[in-house]
């Protein structure tokens, strides 16, 4: 159960790291798009990291 848990603990750390480096590498068509990507993944781990694949790859340049 422990081994189960870790890997969902993994799974979403990961998934939110892919999704900050993308973030951080990427111009935006808004200012602070950039900012709030960043935040929004930040406070709500898996579930803005989702979001932000998505909705917000459609916010690049």
């Amino acid at each position: 159960m422990i081994v189960i848990i870790a890997l969902i603990l993994v799974f979403t750390l990961i998934i939110s790291l892919i999704a900050l480096v993308d973030i951080l590498r990427s111009d935006f068509k808004g200012n602070n798009d950039k900012l709030i990507w960043v935040l929004i993944v930040l406070f709500l781990g898996i579930i803005g990291a989702l979001l932000y694949f998505i909705m917000g790859r459609g916010q690049k340049k």
